[in-house]
C-alpha cells in the first residue's frame, strides 16, 4: 500500500516538496521534496535501449532554498534542521547570528555555482522550504532572492512560494514577505485536533492554525496558498481525519498537500511506535483516509493531479510540477539536492561538513559525481515520476526516448493491472481505452498510462517497482 510521502519534493517528503533526500521508494515527512533515482537495480541488457539515447541537458529553471531552522524538531522530522529553542515572539529570532551566518553561506553557495550551459534562462520558480523560513527575517530571505536574481535573473512572472508555519509570523512579516515578490504560501497546519499536534511535537496549537489561517485567507493580493495535512498519525480516528478535511475545504485554499505519516530512522516517533502497531493506524485504516481525502478533496472541486497533491484549476504548484516532471532544477542549502545536467547530487547534512563543501565551490573542488549516469536509472526516473501524477506516462514519448523495445515490454508487464482497473490506457485525446485496446506501436491508439485514483495510487509503489523490474531485470 502507497506510503505517500516522497517529495522533498526526491521525497519536501517532508511532506512538503523541496530537494532535500535522494532516494526513490523512500518515503519523507511533510514538504514537497522531489523523489530522486534509484541506484540499487542490478544490472541490465543494454539492447532493450535506444543506443541513440543522449542525457537531457535543459537548464535549470528552478531553484529550492532550504532554510533550516526550525523552533524545535517535531517528532516525525528527519530533515536537516537547526532547533532554535523557544521564543516569546515569532520574531524573536531575527538577530540570530546562527541565522544570519546561515544566509551568507547560502549566498556564498549561490554565487560560486557554475553554470550548466553557455545559455542559463532566467528562473521561472523558486521554493524556500524548511525548516520554517518563516522564522527567518524578510530582510534576509531578500538578500538570498537579490543573489538569485544577479546570478540566474528571474522570469518576468515568477512562482516564489515560501513555507510559513502557524505562530511564526504575524500580519506585518506576511506583508513584507509578500513585498519581496513571494506570491504562494504553504501552510503547515498538519492537523485540527490539538492533541494530535501535541502528538506530533509541533510547536503551535490549533489557536495559531486559525490565526495563521485567517492572516493569509484574508490578505490583499495573495490568491495562491497551500495547506499541508497529515494523515496516519497515532491515536488519529476517521472523525478527527474527516473533521480535518471538512475544516481545509471550510479555508478554502487553493491547494492542498495531504501526506501519509512515515515512521523515519532516528526520530522520536521510531522510538516510541511500531508501523503497524497501536496507537498507529493499521494499513487498512491508512488506506480509508487517503480514499477520504480524494472524495472529500475532489468534491470539493480540488484536482487530484499528484498522488499527495489537489489543487483548483490553474493553482497546482509549478516549482513541483518540475519535479514530477524531470526536469532539472537547483538545489541550495544544507542537505538540499540538485538535478543538472543529467546527474543528481546533494549537499551534507550536516552544518560543519556544509561549510566545508561551500569553500571547496568556492576554489572548484567539488565534484559532482560521475556524469557517466546509466540510462536504466534515467528510464526509471521518468517512470517513478510520471506515475505519480494525473497525467501518468507518456508512453509514446518513453519509446522514442528509451526505445521501443522497452516501451512495449512495459505495456506487456502493466496489462493485467490494467484489467484490474489499476493502471488506465489512454489514448492522445486522454480517452479512456478498453483492455483490449491497450497496445503500443505507430498504428495504435495508446499514449499515456495513469494510475487510477485512488486504488492505483494506493499501490503505486508496488506498480513502480514492477517498471523497475522491467527495465533491470
Amino acid at each position: 500500500m502507497l506510503r505517500t510521502r516522497l517529495p522533498l519534493s526526491l521525497c519536501h517528503i517532508p511532506q512538503r516538496n523541496h530537494p532535500i533526500i535522494p532516494s526513490l521508494l523512500s518515503n519523507s515527512p511533510p514538504h514537497p521534496r522531489p523523489p530522486t533515482v534509484c541506484k540499487n537495480a542490478s544490472s541490465t541488457t543494454e539492447q532493450q535501449f535506444d543506443p541513440s539515447f543522449t542525457k537531457p541537458k535543459q537548464p535549470p529553471i528552478s531553484a529550492y532554498i532550504h532554510l533550516p531552522f526550525c523552533r524545535k524538531r517535531c517528532h516525525y522530522c528527519d530533515f536537516p534542521i537547526v532547533a532554535l529553542g523557544s521564543s516569546s515572539s515569532q520574531v524573536g529570532y531575527d538577530n540570530d547570528p546562527r541565522i544570519s551566518n546561515y544566509i551568507q553561506l547560502l549566498i556564498r553557495e549561490i554565487k560560486a555555482t557554475k553554470f550548466e550551459s553557455d545559455i542559463q534562462p532566467p528562473l521561472e520558480t523558486v521554493f524556500f522550504g524548511g525548516g520554517t523560513p518563516s522564522l527567518v527575517s524578510p530582510y534576509l530571505i531578500a538578500s538570498v532572492l537579490d543573489v538569485l536574481k544577479f546570478k540566474f535573473g528571474l522570469s518576468n512572472e515568477p512562482e516564489i512560494s515560501i513555507e510559513m508555519d502557524p505562530g511564526t509570523f504575524d500580519d506585518i512579516r506576511l506583508r513584507e514577505i509578500l513585498e519581496l515578490g513571494v506570491n504562494r504560501i504553504s501552510l503547515g497546519v498538519q492537523s485540527f485536533q490539538e492533541e494530535l499536534l501535541q502528538v506530533c511535537g509541533r510547536a503551535h496549537g490549533l489557536k495559531e492554525v486559525y490565526e495563521a489561517i485567517e492572516m493569509v485567507s484574508s490578505c490583499e493580493g495573495l490568491e495562491n496558498w497551500s495547506m499541508d495535512l497529515i494523515s496516519s498519525l497515532p491515536h488519529q480516528t476517521e472523525k478527527m481525519w474527516e473533521e480535518s478535511l471538512k475544516c481545509t475545504v471550510d479555508a478554502g485554499p487553493t491547494h492542498v498537500s495531504v501526506y501519509d505519516l512515515q515512521v523515519e530512522q532516528g526520530t522520536k516517533f521510531e522510538q516510541l511506535y511500531t508501523p503497524g502497531v497501536f496507537p498507529l493506524p493499521t494499513d487498512v485504516q491508512s488506506a480509508d483516509f487517503y480514499k477520504m481525502a480524494s472524495k472529500t478533496l475532489t468534491e470539493a472541486g480540488y484536482n487530484h493531479y499528484e498522488i499527495s497533491s489537489y489543487a483548483k484549476d490553474t493553482y497546482q504548484c509549478k516549482h513541483n510540477m518540475m519535479y514530477w516532471q524531470n526536469k532539472s532544477f537547483y538545489g541550495f542549502g544544507l542537505g538540499s539536492a540538485s538535478y543538472t545536467n543529467g546527474i543528481r547530487f546533494s549537499r551534507p547534512k550536516r552544518l560543519k561538513e556544509y561549510i566545508e563543501w561551500v569553500q571547496k565551490l568556492e576554489v572548484s573542488t567539488v565534484s559532482y559525481g560521475t556524469s557517466d549516469v546509466e540510462v536504466k536509472d534515467m528510464a526509471m526516473d521518468v517512470v517513478m515520476l510520471s506515475l505519480r501524477t494525473a497525467r501518468g506516462l507518456h508512453l509514446k514519448e518513453f519509446g522514442k526516448e528509451f526505445g521501443w523495445q522497452l516501451a512495449s515490454k512495459l505495456c506487456e508487464a502493466y496489462r493485467p493491472f490494467v484489467d484490474r482497473g489499476l493502471v488506465v490506457p489512454l489514448d492522445q485525446d486522454r480517452r479512456v481505452l478498453s483492455s483490449d485496446e491497450f497496445e503500443l506501436g505507430k498504428g495504435e491508439r495508446t499514449y499515456f498510462i495513469h494510475l487510477s485514483d485512488p486504488e492505483g495510487f494506493l499501490l503505486s509503489n508496488e506498480l513502480i517497482s514492477v517498471a523497475f523490474g522491467v527495465i533491470s531485470p
